[in-house]
């Protein structure tokens, strides 16, 4: 017998403030072509985090809401047909990403240095040494940046940390996070990113699990204030 009981569809925060700016813009507080306010005004005005607000920008200007013109500010350009729609997800909020990956990649490179060995060192050397490859070329070294991160997670042991640290890994894909990247990566990122690998593999080499895991803390942190904060 099929269940009455409809599942709960759980809302994530960037989705409920976009259907916030989304009502003042259907009520014409914010009339098609008119500049919305200034992150910080808005965020106090809505009651939210800066970063949450952001994601919502983001969320509205990839369904057509808004236009987001870097150094002049937020454009409402919505048709008033669409102002009534709720906000599609758009995958997971990119600053609960991560502070989730802070918090598993913390413990897994700290799993991964009791259990390091020298080919294991060799193989992350390896894959950073691709990384800086591509950066000579102009290239995204993003695919190894993904290795770097599994093998850790590989040389962890746990093949449900492995597992974890993929998915979150490749959610950088979704669409809410590729719009944020497409703004934000940068050749000077990509490089502050491969500097601090550096470090996680030094603290790797030196067998310091507390080394390790405050570099690989000290990675994301600085990721996300690069990606989500900046």
């Amino acid at each position: 017998m099929p269940s009455l009981v409809k599942p709960i569809e759980t809302r994530r925060l960037y989705q409920q403030v976009a259907d916030e700016i989304r009502a003042l813009i259907a009520r014409q507080a914010f009339p098609p072509g008119t500049r919305l306010p200034p992150e910080r005004d808005l965020a106090q005005q809505l009651g939210v985090s800066r970063p949450s607000l952001r994601e919502a920008l983001i969320a509205l200007e990839i369904d057509g809401s808004v236009e987001i013109r870097m150094g002049s500010g937020v454009y409402v350009c919505a048709p008033a047909e669409r102002l009534a729609a709720n906000t599609a997800a758009l995958g997971e909020s990119p600053s609960e990403l991560m502070q989730a990956r802070a918090a598993i990649e913390g413990a897994v490179v700290v799993l991964a240095c009791a259990r390091i060995t020298p080919e294991g060192l060799l193989r992350l050397r390896e894959t950073l040494q691709r990384m800086k490859a591509e950066m000579e070329q102009g290239r995204s070294p993003v695919e190894h940046d993904r290795q770097f991160h599994l093998t850790l997670a590989t040389l962890s042991g746990n093949s449900v940390l492995l597992r974890l640290v993929g998915e979150l890994f490749d959610e950088r894909h979704s669409p809410i996070s590729s719009q944020l990247r497409e703004r934000f990566d940068s050749a000077q990122t990509w490089q502050a990113a491969v500097d601090e690998h550096e470090a996680i593999l030094q603290a790797m080499e030196a067998a310091d699990p507390l080394a390790a895991q405050t570099a690989m803390r000290q990675h994301l942190k600085a990721s996300t204030e690069r990606w989500i904060t900046s």
